[in-house]
């Protein structure tokens, strides 16, 4: 059966009033979405409740919950598994959208430019790896470096002195925001086999405790304002 999250969120009963203060309807019912579900830490901390698994192309939230659970509505448990709350920021761009931010981003820097500059501009340096003759490195790869930085060496076995003049590598401005955002494509899923933990500690955050004024029922809050207590 189908999980949606706003499902489980509990209700919320309010008047509507005029900006005076007048009441002018009856209570209107409302999602509480001060409610937030989370995994909880003993199982974010549970390496094996969970697995690996790496975004493809331009999918959803819930096209991996279809992918995994066989159930699209399923989305947030993929966003709770990974602490993601700003999906924009925090899940690979689409194809589409990731060209609109590069030019977005970097248009002023190349205004009268073409496209074709905008992405091939260097955004940095980084090193290329430099290993002798008996393959120790001498420079790892993927430090950000200045151009034209060079480095020298003694090879023993050649037995002589080596000089690289340079070893610094162009990273595009595309370059750099396509690894940023690939790398934002290796999550953790939580496995199909712990869902229903999920589902009842998600049943049991949601649930009103009596002791407020506001308190009707386990899934409903009523007052005379918007304001809630939680």
């Amino acid at each position: 059966m189908p999980n949606p999250y706003f499902r489980n969120l509990p209700d919320f009963e309010y008047v509507n009033t005029t900006s005076e203060g007048r009441s002018i309807s009856d209570y209107v019912t409302v999602k509480n979405l001060f409610k937030k579900g989370k995994l909880r830490e003993d199982i974010l901390q549970e390496a094996t409740f969970f697995s690996k698994y790496i975004i493809q192309g331009d999918d959803r939230p819930d096209n991996v919950a279809f992918e995994v659970y066989d159930d699209p509505t399923l989305d947030w448990v993929v966003l709770l598994s990974n602490n993601i709350i700003n999906v924009y920021n925090e899940w690979p761009l689409t194809q589409e959208a990731f060209n609109e931010y590069v030019i977005e981003k970097y248009r002023d820097l190349f205004e009268d430019e073409p496209a074709a500059t905008l992405y091939s501009g260097i955004h940095h340096y980084e090193s290329k790896k430099i290993v002798n003759s008996s393959g120790a490195v001498i420079f790892p790869k993927g430090l950000q470096v200045d151009d034209g930085q060079g480095v020298t060496y003694y090879d023993y076995q050649l037995g002589k002195e080596v000089v690289i003049s340079n070893l610094a590598i162009p990273v595009t401005n595309y370059e750099y925001e396509e690894k940023l955002n690939d790398s934002k494509r290796n999550i953790f899923l939580l496995k199909p086999a712990y869902l229903n933990v999920v589902f009842d500690d998600l049943e049991e955050m949601m649930t009103y405790k009596e002791g407020s004024t506001q308190y009707v029922s386990e899934t409903l809050k009523r007052a005379d304002n918007i304001r809630l207590y939680q």
